[in-house]
């Protein structure tokens, strides 16, 4: 009796050691896999921890980064923001076609107004009359893109004032006035995410929205602001590209929501909803604009990059399906 007792503690104890391996795996694996990028970025490409070079990459970064941090908060809810490129693009064109005739700081609020805006009417479009997230981004982020192309008449907006191009191009020291604001904006979204009742109630939506409205919470709304605020920070990206190129053009954001879904999926927040971070899309986006750069100095092909790429996507969730159901076993 005693040694089928023994038996049996053995096997509960390495069936317990087999899940905490995997949930070790499952919650830093994407640290291990930064760790080990940096590592062969810094073999393959020599300059590639020089100051100058991070500071780049992280100047980059921040217009996916920004971006990015709003698509978490809508994967954390269980949904999904395709009109991302779309409000980017129309942001960009918006700012530029007025921010020669009015105070710039009246412009950028202009702007930001209207990707609240936009990321709202996405939220209502949803939650309101039920259409799947995927197919109501998509049709709203082609209807944003034809404004910008009907706006701007498939032209680009100039911008005469000088002083426009601070906050794109502008530095504080040695650092990129985009690259703090990428960093101020991971910092206060990264708490309000973590420690508030509100990003608290954003992964109880995302974990089961049907238990989260019988305990109270408003799902509705705190789904659209969740929508409200990827849309306003997509046309804080559109601020940061129309003032670093000096204009602003409506063919911007074809491409920009497959790195922007990228760099938040690598990180490990799933698309299944209920689970994620900011840092972790802090580690995604690095890990997007690593292997732009060593690829850049290594005079690769843009195309290996978008293959490459896609397969990156491809096992991060096939990594974060099969952590997922080795856990939950």
């Amino acid at each position: 009796m005693s040694d089928l007792q023994t038996k049996l503690d053995y096997r509960i104890e390495s069936t317990n050691r087999f899940k905490d391996l995997n949930y070790l795996l499952f919650r830093y694996g994407v640290v291990i896999a930064f760790a080990f990028l940096i590592i062969l970025s810094s073999i393959l490409y020599p300059g590639f921890i020089r100051t100058d070079n991070i500071l780049n990459m992280f100047s980059q970064l921040s217009i996916i980064g920004i971006m990015s941090i709003g698509m978490t908060f809508v994967l954390i809810t269980g949904g999904l923001d395709m009109s991302v490129g779309g409000i980017y693009a129309a942001s960009a064109v918006l700012v530029a076609s007025i921010a020669d005739g009015t105070p710039l700081i009246i412009a950028a609020l202009i702007t930001i107004v209207f990707g609240f805006t936009a990321g709202l009417l996405n939220g209502v479009i949803i939650t309101k009359l039920s259409v799947p997230p995927f197919v109501a981004t998509l049709g709203t982020g082609s209807i944003f893109t034809g404004f910008a192309l009907v706006y701007s008449n498939a032209q680009p907006f100039f911008v005469k004032k000088e002083s426009f191009g601070w906050l794109g191009s502008g530095a504080i020291g040695s650092i990129p006035v985009s690259v703090i604001l990428l960093f101020v904006a991971y910092i206060i979204t990264g708490v309000l995410l973590a420690f508030t009742t509100y990003g608290r109630s954003l992964y109880a939506i995302g974990g089961n929205q049907e238990a989260s409205r019988l305990s109270g919470l408003r799902v509705n709304w705190l789904t659209s602001s969740a929508y409200g605020l990827c849309g306003l920070c997509a046309s804080v990206s559109g601020l940061v590209i129309a003032s670093r190129l000096g204009q602003g053009q409506a063919n911007i954001g074809d491409l920009i929501v497959l790195d922007v879904i990228a760099a938040v999926v690598i990180g490990g927040t799933s698309l299944s909803g209920g689970q994620g971070a900011i840092w972790r899309t802090v580690i995604g986006g690095s890990i997007l604009i690593m292997i732009s750069n060593v690829f850049d100095s290594l005079s690769l092909s843009p195309y290996w990059q978008s293959i490459f790429k896609g397969i990156i996507i491809i096992g991060a969730v096939m990594f974060d399906y099969y952590a997922r159901s080795k856990i939950n076993k």
